[in-house]
């Protein structure tokens, strides 16, 4: 016979089981993945709620909702690494104007097309050396776009020189003060960032059609049938119509998608290979690209770092402070944040205060003065320590030799505190080399950005990134063979 107490318990872990078990839900969320960063009229925060998004795709995702009778959770997620993100299980689909390219349609599973977008080209309202794409290339036009896109691709294809971006807006600023000829961007893209614009126009007709899809993972094929229906129906009820009458994106290519048109007809076929012989002439030119800027930028570095470690050490009131204020600041912020400063604000500066004179650096120019800033805080710090760690009798034994101050720190100080001071800098210059994978921000292609736009082009992930890997190797090990054979050297008074 069960006690009272024992009845008790019994009948509370009943209740707690049974409450759990209804009000748990049999049916957890949808993870649909996006990236906000993209905006509109794809999805955005909402100027009215910024707990909100909107978007003709959230609108889409609402109805959609409706249809499978299943709640839809939103979640943020770079657009590059949608497919990456998607084959790991950090989500269930992916609807951010995903197109349907072959490589993608080789490594996914796409639901029907939802709507099918055009390449539109944008110019400068005075541009008038060039009327298409093709003439582009043939003016030597430098044509901005975004990354891992069919508009990337395509420009690939002509042989058009190409600035490769990380979101839709940035190509379109670029484009306004001069930096581009021109940006060749989906059609819906173009509406909301180029056409507003009374400085830019749109150039020729909209070109090479494609479509977007939901993009599932290869094992998701019962999700992906049931968003395939019930898509279907949200064109039939005209439902789709509505969103993007709506969004002002409707136009006779929707007719005929929704009309039952062949998706077939606008998915080309890919002709690329990516062998070695293919991507590795981009990947090395990318290491090119990023031992110029890695050499540049230590030099602008050490060449500002020793006169703000003597006016740390030496220096007197106002110097001084100057020189703390100086490392403190730029060791403090971010460097990306700093080169979005460089890159982006102060063009904005100069136009705000009409300024007499231009303040807008080619990408490189902004990315060598970025590290050079930031990094001179480092090696002024380095510095510093060095010549602190020479005791006082070295400047006392100088000086008794008749020796003026300046003498003694060229050519007693300064050898001796290069002992001192050069693994940290050998350290400094093998960092520098890999966090100038940032400067990709500002549309500079160094070998990290290769490697991103080569392995989501052919999927080759791990094959292009042992290879990546090797030449940054091969860059950075050298140097630390180069610093022990100096200390070496050096340690021994030769």
């Amino acid at each position: 016979m069960v006690d009272r107490p024992g009845i008790v318990l019994l009948a509370w872990v009943w209740a707690w089981w049974t409450a759990g078990a209804f009000a748990a839900d049999p049916q957890p969320p949808l993870r649909w993945a996006a990236d906000a960063e993209g905006g509109a009229p794809y999805i955005c925060k909402s100027p009215n709620d910024v707990n909100t998004y909107v978007g003709f795709e959230v609108e889409i995702a609402a109805a959609l909702e409706k249809q499978l009778g299943r709640k839809i959770q939103f979640v943020q997620y770079d657009f590059k690494s949608l497919t990456s993100g998607l084959q790991r299980g950090d989500f269930d689909f992916a609807m951010n104007g995903v197109e349907m390219t072959p490589d993608r349609i080789k490594a996914l599973r796409f639901s029907r097309p939802y709507y099918i977008y055009t390449l539109q080209l944008v110019a400068r309202a005075n541009e008038a050396r060039f009327d298409s794409l093709e003439s582009c290339k043939r003016v030597g036009a430098v044509v901005g776009t975004m990354e891992d896109t069919a508009a990337e691709r395509l420009l690939d294809r002509l042989g058009i020189a190409k600035k490769v971006y990380g979101n839709q807006v940035e190509p379109y600023t670029d484009l306004s003060l001069g930096r581009l000829d021109a940006v060749l961007l989906d059609l819906p893209i173009a509406a909301y960032y180029g056409k507003p614009k009374p400085d830019l126009k749109y150039v020729g007709p909209a070109i090479a059609p494609g479509c977007y899809g939901i993009a599932f993972r290869k094992d998701q094929e019962s999700l992906a049938r049931r968003f395939d229906a019930a898509l279907d129906r949200l064109a039939a009820d005209g439902t789709l119509r509505r969103i993007y009458e709506k969004w002002n994106i409707w136009n006779e290519h929707q007719e005929r998608l929704l009309g039952g048109g062949k998706v077939e007809d606008f998915v080309s076929e890919s002709g690329r290979r990516w062998s070695f012989d293919r991507y590795f002439p981009l990947l090395l030119r990318g290491a090119v690209v990023t031992v110029e800027l890695t050499l540049v930028s230590m030099a602008v570095a050490m060449v500002l770092g020793m006169p703000i470690a003597l006016a740390r050490l030496y220096g007197h009131g106002v110097l001084r402070t100057a020189a703390i204020g100086y490392v403190e600041f730029f060791r403090g912020i971010p460097v990306l944040l700093l080169l979005y400063f460089l890159y982006y604000g102060l063009p904005v500066i100069a136009e705000t205060y009409h300024l007499p004179f231009g303040l807008r650096l080619p990408p490189m120019a902004a990315a060598i003065l970025g590290f050079g800033l930031n990094y001179a805080a480092y090696q002024a710090e380095i510095y510093r320590a060095g010549l602190a760690s020479i005791s006082v009798g070295q400047w006392e034994a100088g000086m008794s030799l008749g020796m003026s101050r300046l003498h003694v720190f060229r050519r007693i100080i300064l050898p001796q505190a290069v002992r001192v001071i050069l693994p940290p800098t050998t350290n400094d210059l093998v960092a520098l080399f890999k966090d100038t994978s940032i400067v990709s921000i500002i549309a500079v292609e160094e070998l990290t950005k290769e490697y991103q736009i080569l392995a989501k082009s052919s999927l080759k992930y791990i094959e292009i990134g042992l290879v990546t890997a090797m030449l940054y190797l091969m860059m950075s090990v050298p140097l630390g063979y180069l610093s022990r054979y100096l200390e070496k050297r050096w340690g021994k008074g030769h």
